[in-house]
Formats: C-alpha cells, sequence, structure tokens
C-alpha cells in the first residue's frame, strides 16, 4: 500500500495540468493601519462600485464581508445578485458532508465472491465492488488484486463482474465541457485513477508511437478498453466516439510535437476499473475473464477490501486541488447517505440546496452538480458569506481550506503578510469567486466572499473554446487582483 505522503505526492501530479480549469488563486495586499501600495490599477480607498470599475471585468460583481463574532454583515455590494460559484461551491459540498458523512467516514471498495472456493477454483462470480471512492487507484486495485489472491484464489468458474451501482452513472460532469478535459470525467461508483486514462506518444526510429496506461506511482498497466487513433487533419485535435466496450480516441497528428502526454477522462469506468483490476490479478497468480459490467447489488462473501483515507482528508485534498470528481462523489454519497438516490448530479444538488437552506441559512442558492464545474449553479455572496460565518460554530470547515497567501506590490507571494486568508477559489472562463475567512492583524475574523461573472462574454464560446478562450486569462487576473483588494479594504476599515 502507499503511505499517506507518497500517495498524496502521486495524486498531486496525477492531477497535473487538469487542476487548472477549476482552481483560482488569489488576491495582492494590505498593511494595518495604512494599506501598502499594490501592483494593480485597482483601488480599494474608494467605493465598491467605483473599485469593480477600475477591473474592467462588465458584467456583474458580488461582494460581502461578516462579522464573525457577530454574525453582522459589515459591507456588500450585488450581494443578492444569483452568480456562477464555480469551484467555491465545493466548500458547501464539503460542509454538506461533513454533516451528513461525518470526518472519519471511509469510502470502500470490495472484492466480493458468490461462491465456494475448492482446490484454488472459485466456482462462482468475482465482483469489484465500487463504493464510490474518488481517490482509488491502480495501487490500491493492485493491493486488493492480490488480498484477493492470497485467499487462494487462482481461477474462477463464473464471471469477473464490475459494480459502480453505488452512484448513478453520469457520462461527463459538465457535458459543455471540451471532450477531452480531464477535469470532467464521468461519475460512477467505481472511480479508478479519477476516471483518467493516460495518453502518451514518443517519437523513435520507427516514427510515432502512441499507448494507453493506467499509472500510478508503482505500476503502469496498458489499457485497451481506450484506444488512439492519429489523423492526418489539422483540428479539431481530439474527437471521441464509444463504442461496445471500447472507447476511441482520434487525434490531430500534427498537432503532437515531440514525446508528451496528457489524461484523458473515461467515459466507461466499469470497463476500465475492470481491465487493470484484471491485469493486477495476473501479476498475482490469478486469471479472470474479461470484466464486464453488472447493474445487480453483488451478493457473496468479501475476500479483500480497501479502506480510503478519512473523510476529513479527502475533502482537504479536494479544497486544495479542486478535484470535480472528487466534489461529485462524496456529494453523491452523501446525498444517499440521506436516504434519497439521486440519478443525476442536479437531483443530488437539489437535495443540497435543502440542506444549505435549512442549516446555513443559504435559501437562494442553485447546485447543478456538487462541484461547481457547470455554469447554472448559482450563489450570492451575501448569502454565502453569512452561511460562511454561520458554519463557523461547527469549527470543521476552516481548518480544511487552503491557505491563500497575499501578494506583495511586486505581486509574489507575501508570507508576512497582516491579514491571512483560508478560502476556497473557483474559476471558469469569465467567472471568478473567492470565499472563506479572513484573519486581521488584530485577531478579528470575519467570513466573505466575493463572485464576478461576465456572462454574456461566456455564453459566446463554443464548446472548442471553453480550454483556452482568448482573454480568459487576463480577465481572470483582474477578478483576483480585484479579489485581494476587497480583502485589504475590509482588513484596513474593519480592523482595530
Amino acid at each position: 500500500m502507499l503511505t499517506h505522503f507518497s500517495k498524496r505526492a502521486f495524486l498531486t501530479s496525477l492531477l497535473g495540468f487538469a487542476a487548472t480549469a477549476s482552481l483560482a488563486e488569489a488576491p495582492a495586499t494590505s498593511v494595518r493601519p495604512k494599506l501598502r501600495p499594490i501592483s494593480v490599477k485597482i483601488r480599494g480607498d474608494v467605493p465598491i462600485p467605483d473599485a469593480i470599475e477600475q477591473a474592467k471585468l462588465g458584467g456583474k460583481t458580488g461582494v460581502a464581508v461578516v462579522d464573525l463574532a457577530s454574525g453582522k454583515l459589515l459591507e456588500s455590494h450585488g450581494a443578492k445578485d444569483k452568480l456562477p460559484p464555480a469551484s467555491v461551491a465545493k466548500s458547501i459540498t464539503a460542509l454538506y458532508a461533513l454533516d451528513t458523512l461525518g470526518p472519519d467516514y471511509r469510502f470502500k471498495t470490495r472484492v466480493v465472491a458468490n461462491g465456494d472456493v475448492q482446490d484454488g477454483v472459485l466456482n462462482g462470480d468475482l465482483i469489484l465492488v465500487g463504493g464510490g471512492d474518488p481517490t482509488l487507484d491502480t495501487d490500491d486495485l493492485n493491493a486488493l488484486a492480490q488480498a484477493t489472491a492470497a485467499r487462494g484464489i487462482t481461477r474462477i468458474t463464473g464471471r469477473f463482474l464490475v459494480y459502480g451501482g453505488a452512484l448513478p452513472s453520469v457520462e461527463s460532469i459538465d457535458g459543455g465541457q471540451p471532450v477531452h478535459v480531464g477535469y470532467s470525467p464521468s461519475v460512477s461508483g467505481i472511480c479508478l485513477n479519477f476516471n483518467r486514462v493516460f495518453f502518451e506518444w514518443r517519437n523513435g526510429a520507427d516514427g510515432l508511437s502512441v499507448s494507453m496506461d493506467a499509472r500510478s506511482e508503482r505500476l503502469r498497466p496498458p489499457v485497451r478498453s481506450v484506444r488512439v487513433v492519429l489523423d492526418p487533419r489539422a483540428a479539431p485535435i481530439y474527437e471521441y466516439r464509444r463504442g461496445s466496450g471500447v472507447e476511441e480516441w482520434s487525434v490531430s497528428r500534427p498537432a503532437l510535437g515531440g514525446n508528451g502526454g496528457r489524461w484523458l477522462p473515461v467515459r466507461q469506468p466499469e470497463i476500465y476499473a475492470g481491465e487493470v483490476f484484471r491485469w493486477c490479478a495476473a501479476q498475482h497468480g490469478l486469471r479472470l475473464p474479461q470484466g464486464k459490467k453488472s447493474s445487480s447489488r453483488p451478493k457473496g462473501n468479501v475476500v479483500a477490501l480497501h479502506q480510503s483515507a478519512p473523510l476529513a482528508d479527502l475533502l482537504r485534498g479536494m479544497l486544495k486541488f479542486s478535484t470535480n470528481l472528487t466534489a461529485e462523489t462524496i456529494g453523491l454519497t452523501a446525498t444517499a447517505q440521506r436516504g434519497v438516490f439521486a440519478a443525476s448530479l442536479r437531483a443530488s444538488g437539489r437535495e443540497m440546496e435543502k440542506w444549505a437552506s435549512t442549516q446555513l441559512g443559504i435559501k437562494g442558492a442553485k447546485f447543478a452538480d456538487h462541484s461547481g464545474l457547470s455554469d447554472a449553479s448559482r450563489m450570492q455572496a451575501g448569502e454565502t458569506a453569512l452561511g460562511l460565518a454561520r458554519a463557523e460554530s461547527s469549527k470543521r470547515l476552516r481548518p480544511l481550506m487552503k491557505e491563500i497567501v497575499l501578494k506583495d506590490p511586486a505581486g509574489k507571494p507575501d508570507k508576512a503578510h497582516p491579514i491571512k486568508v483560508h478560502a476556497k477559489t473557483g474559476t471558469l472562463n469569465f467567472v471568478s469567486g473567492l470565499a472563506g475567512y479572513m484573519h486581521t492583524e488584530d485577531g478579528r475574523v470575519m467570513a466573505f466572499a466575493v463572485f464576478s461573472a461576465n456572462e454574456s462574454v461566456r455564453r459566446k464560446l463554443s464548446r472548442a473554446q471553453r480550454e483556452r478562450p482568448e482573454g480568459a486569462r487576463g480577465w481572470n487576473r483582474r477578478a483576483r487582483q480585484l479579489q485581494q483588494v476587497m480583502i485589504e479594504r475590509w482588513g484596513r476599515i474593519f480592523s482595530g
């Protein structure tokens, strides 16, 4: 098994390119009692509407700050505007899961045998049973295969099945995203390597070779249920088609440079996980037939078990790396735990809305999913800040949130900055959010939210343009600068 540190290091590299699609950095500088100069042309000593105008974001911006000690709304602007929260929604998902599942909850992946074992032969089916673990990787599957073989099983007379029915089957978190982006994979009760497969290309003496594998920190099983072919076309770079049991990618040959690789989303997670488990089992002397997806809840004896890290640790990683699949599986699991089997992410989001209304006073939110990847989700800055202030009474969320280091006038992280921030960022194209807690130099703690969105510009983007649209990078940079200006403004006005 991987150690906690080594697995976290690997998962960090696994997330790699995909994390940028749903992460926002954060704001820029200030000191009490007088603000230092900042490196942006947005002033915090002017009325908030003027500061927003200087950011040149267009669209709408909502801001709010709440004193934790009194629960009083200290200042706001556009606080009732319903805007896409992007990944800030994950902070509500985290609270929803903590309240429903508890911080010590662990996801379980099982191997079940529904027959007797005689002379190394299982007379029946062997089933890999997913429990919604969003962090399951190839090394974990290998450990399960090894534990299964250690029970003396060398072959089976029945079928090898994979069950992912603990959670609903969703082909893509957000179907409006480009087809090849790894941050919008499928969702299922079985999730392997964040439901991503590694596509690699290498130039050699015989020309360009391509491959697919389910690599982990220790292993690199080849994958044949996901195939890739090269096409001489210039665009689009990626095209996808799903066949019977096989996923097929067509990739533009001219778009590939020298050597390289990237993670691509998997749309048939049961088939993918079954193939990798079968390969791992063979390494331990257990021969299995090709895996098949099962729609029936398995019956039999558990012969191997893998448990995830505690929920609190998974949430800490989710909030730091903004992993969309983690948010979706955790949110869906919390909904199921509450006695509701939601058939879609939107249905589960409605259950989270009910909970947020009752527990946090967030009554105007809409959650199209649990990750914030869909721009159909909506939150209000005022309700968000007040809800986070109410949530602080449990003291569960703030310790799990990422520390956002404010920046100095040169735009570099300033670890000595007197204002300390623990918050969740959120970024989509022409959408940016930041919400959490700020701690001033004199010890005052405030909950805050800043949401900005230029939805008219965003709506004009085609599906293909959504990965790196023109102008989005500069827009998001200015939005983050405005977030820091707001934090510094509140640090100056409401300290002391």
